[in-house]
């Protein structure tokens, strides 16, 4: 694997944060050396103020800081968060300011520098932001493959921000350009709902919250079969999006304490809102942005419930489900058990009986699978 990233004269030596054995993904892509390369080429001023949303691993920010720009980097993970700082430190680099995908955005930016996000809801609520920013006359260069940007996607610039062209592609990478002319006043709403009537829920779910506009089906099979016992006293939703499974493990389980763990600014933000407009005592909650179980004291957790992902960004990785199956080992007390429910292909069974020597399927569907294992 690739750690070191040479351009432009320059070398940065960059990796993906937490470290894995045997890594094969390497810290950026060429979406952001075309980005780099096309800021070199401008006259933008030494010192001004970039805007970097979305920067998965600090390979923008880190170039910038290197450059002498003032920076300041947005994103909604928390993973990647802690990439840019690891990477700054690492290259001997001065401080890049971080926010969260839900902080206000400063209004003194010379440049707005986006990777294209996967999700449309959180390019919209981006878009909005930026049109929000009292600076007339601002341009966002947003990079990425050039696959994954479609008609509908420049539509979407066009329609929030202004006038939108496209690069030619290079490396399988294109550069979108779109010049700030609408502005907003007021943001709408930062979050949207919908109802789950069969449980009598509304969940209100923030831009970047996965399924955030109806219940997956996955969600929907495990709130058939939640833990639920006298015996539990604390029970963790790790991965816990807008905190479906938790609010339905603590009305089932009104003696227990429930934890509610994303390493998602957003997913964290709308748990806390659901749990609250449900009715859960705050005494019995707590809603942590968190790198799954970091930090959390061993055999302290009696029921570890998660719908794992199987991608960190674009790349397609099963490294964060082994994570999240390890680190529920450690955290279950003896003869606590872990809930996971996944795709039939992603083989979770075969991984947790390797680690936790037992598993068996407790309900499955055509497409998903609930796997139970006791430590």
């Amino acid at each position: 694997m690739k750690t070191t990233l040479q351009i432009e004269g320059i070398a940065l030596e960059l990796r993906r944060y937490p470290l894995q054995k045997n890594e094969t993904l390497q810290a950026w892509d060429a979406a952001d050396e075309y980005l780099i390369e096309h800021i070199e080429a401008t006259d933008l001023e030494s010192g001004a103020h970039i805007l970097f949303m979305n920067d998965g691993f600090g390979a923008l920010s880190c170039w910038a800081s290197l450059k002498g720009y003032q920076v300041t980097a947005v994103n909604d993970s928390l993973l990647s968060q802690q990439s840019i700082q690891h990477n700054l430190n690492n290259n001997a680099l001065s401080h890049v300011r971080c926010l969260s995908s839900l902080d206000t955005l400063p209004d003194d930016v010379d440049l707005v520098v986006m990777k294209l996000p996967k999700n449309n809801r959180l390019l919209i609520w981006q878009l909005q932001q930026i049109a929000q920013l009292e600076r007339a006359q601002l341009t966002t260069i947003t990079g990425a493959k050039t696959k994954d940007i479609h008609t509908s996607t420049l539509k979407l610039f066009e329609k929030h921000l202004g006038s939108t062209r496209t690069s030619l592609a290079k490396k399988k990478a294109r550069l979108v350009f779109c010049n700030k002319e609408k502005s907003l006043n007021i943001l709408p709403p930062a979050t949207t709902s919908f109802d789950v009537p069969d449980y009598q829920l509304c969940l209100a779910n923030h831009a970047n919250v996965f399924s955030s506009e109806s219940l997956d089906i996955a969600a929907y099979l495990m709130l058939q079969h939640m833990p639920h016992d006298e015996s539990i006293k604390h029970i963790i939703d790790l991965g816990c999006g807008n905190g479906v499974l938790a609010i339905q493990a603590a009305k089932l389980n009104p003696q227990a304490r429930v934890t509610a763990v994303d390493e998602s600014h957003m997913a964290i933000a709308s748990a806390s809102l659901n749990l609250a407009t449900h009715g859960i005592e705050p005494t019995r909650t707590h809603c942590l942005v968190n790198n799954c179980l970091d930090d959390f004291a061993p055999e302290s957790a009696d029921v570890v419930m998660c719908n794992p992902p199987f991608h960190q960004l674009q790349a397609v990785t099963d490294h964060i489900a082994w994570q999240m199956f390890c680190d529920a080992q450690r955290v279950l007390e003896p003869k606590g058990r872990i809930v996971v429910i996944g795709n039939r292909h992603l083989g979770y069974h075969t991984k947790l009986k390797r680690l936790f020597g037992n598993a068996q399927v407790i309900a499955s569907n055509r497409k998903f699978v609930i796997v139970e294992a006791y430590k």
